[in-house]
């Protein structure tokens, strides 16, 4: 992509399986494991899953979509051994992860998405302002449509304008899909939803949900970004997000394997069949003498 930037293909550094006694069985090729996500990057995660089961046939793993709040509070209560999340953690929350868990705070960070702002083809929007963002989160009109409270979509452009969700006001249609479906019937609203969505370049579903709608390039600070690959790579994009995996399983078992898988050369080739930015760990500077 750039010379400046150091693709990562193994982040196991990243995911700590700590020290193993020698009486523990190590596991991580075959048995069942459920991966919560939100709806808004459910195709990358299903897409890894799919991976990782053709990898190790005797593993199942269930994809299942949880707001992506609810989805923590599963991981919490032991409900599940595997989240992706998209929103920074609080220190609070990271406190409660590390005493819950006992394991160390390290996020598996495996992919770059994306929050979008899209509006029907035949609408004469054609772009969108930071300002003009902030101004309709405070509106009584409520001109911006997500999927639902406790979602990632609104946790995440909450965090990037500095306010609680609570805070904002907009409208509900229930599923990314949804929203995309259901703009024709309100032709001033805008859908925020996830790139993931629409980011697969293959996928017939994808490709009929880009012909339905039109994604808005935002403007920030007098400069237009779309959520294009090298947007996304750079973090220019205003709303780009890292995608990671927080774990609650202390020996390297199936939930280790998996993220190991989706940090590895393969994983992140599905990550990129899907559309969206491979992760990349630091910026590389060479200097020649």
């Amino acid at each position: 992509m750039r010379n400046n930037i150091l693709i990562i293909f193994l982040c196991t550094i990243l995911v700590s399986c700590g020290k193993k006694k020698s009486n523990e069985t190590v596991n991580y090729h075959q048995g069942n494991l459920t991966v919560l996500t939100d709806d808004s990057f459910q195709s990358v995660t299903e897409a890894l899953a799919d991976g990782y089961m053709i990898n190790y046939p005797e593993t199942k793993l269930k994809v299942v979509t949880r707001k992506e709040d609810l989805a923590f509070m599963d991981l919490l209560q032991g409900k599940a051994k595997v989240v992706v999340m998209s929103r920074e953690l609080t220190e609070n929350e990271k406190k409660e992860y590390i005493r819950i868990t006992e394991n160390k705070f390290e996020p598996a960070k495996f992919a770059a998405d994306a929050v979008v702002f899209v509006v029907p083809k035949e609408s004469g929007i054609k772009s969108i302002s930071m300002e003009e963002i902030a101004a309709a989160l405070q509106s009584d009109e409520k001109r911006m449509i997500f999927d639902g409270t406790n979602s990632s979509n609104l946790n995440f452009v909450a965090q990037k304008l500095n306010k609680k969700p609570s805070e904002l006001k907009y409208s509900i249609i229930n599923g990314n899909q949804n929203i995309i479906k259901d703009l024709t019937k309100y032709t001033d609203k805008i859908g925020v939803i996830g790139l993931n969505t629409l980011s697969r370049p293959y996928a017939k579903q994808a490709a009929e949900l880009r012909s339905r709608v039109r994604i808005l390039p935002v403007v920030d600070k007098g400069i237009t970004y779309t959520p294009g690959l090298e947007n996304l790579g750079g973090m220019s994009y205003p709303f780009t997000r890292v995608l990671y995996f927080l774990i609650n399983e202390q020996t390297f078992n199936i939930a280790h394997g998996f993220i190991r898988f989706s940090c590895t050369h393969l994983g992140q080739m599905i990550v990129e069949k899907e559309g969206l930015q491979r992760y990349y760990l630091y910026k590389r500077e060479v200097q020649m003498y």
